[in-house]
């Protein structure tokens, strides 16, 4: 398997809300409640155009098939797509604030085959470019494992309000990264 990662466009909104739904509702399965799962996905589970527009949400594609996306922000918000009640667009300082993670999501067909990781890395690596020297993400419980693999450690344990009153665990993790 060979990926061709690359930043995404808003021409790939639409694929990538397809794989984001799909990666939700299969991979998160065993971790959240169908009521969860749908309410997350018209909230907290759908794309961030910001992302886009700051070009820092990428897509990695496999045989010319979307199979990733994922990225990181220098804005405020934790997690959440565009249509999140809890958005906050401000950006924050590289020398006291931690870059985001956000919104790393792989096709089910594709998990478990280093997607995520090369996901996360290429947007810790932009961050680190940026000047950010800790990462900060909002994690849901499928990929906790990863993450902690990778250094993050967790921080609190949220619910991240969606609609009519249902709510989304997710962990806050954390990870300072040594500059080299």
């Amino acid at each position: 398997m060979h990926p061709e990662l690359r930043a995404a466009t808003f021409a790939d909104q639409p694929a990538i809300q397809r794989l984001i739904e799909a990666s939700v509702r299969e991979l998160s399965a065993s971790h959240y409640n169908p009521p969860q799962i749908e309410a997350s996905l018209t909230t907290a589970f759908s794309v961030d155009t910001q992302l886009i527009a700051d070009g820092t949400y990428y897509v990695a594609h496999v045989a010319g098939e979307l199979a990733a996306c994922g990225g990181w922000s220098w804005r405020k918000t934790l997690c959440g797509g565009s249509h999140h009640v809890d958005r906050d667009a401000s950006p924050m300082n590289p020398a006291t604030d931690a870059a985001k993670i956000r919104a790393i999501f792989v096709d089910p067909r594709y998990a478990r085959r280093g997607l995520g990781t090369l996901l996360l890395r290429r947007a810790e690596e932009a961050a680190i470019a940026a000047g950010f020297s800790r990462m900060e993400m909002g994690a849901t419980l499928v990929g906790v494992p990863l993450y902690q693999r990778e250094g993050y450690v967790e921080v609190e344990r949220m619910n991240v309000p969606l609609r009519d009153g249902i709510t989304l665990p997710v962990v806050r993790m954390l990870k300072v990264v040594i500059p080299a």
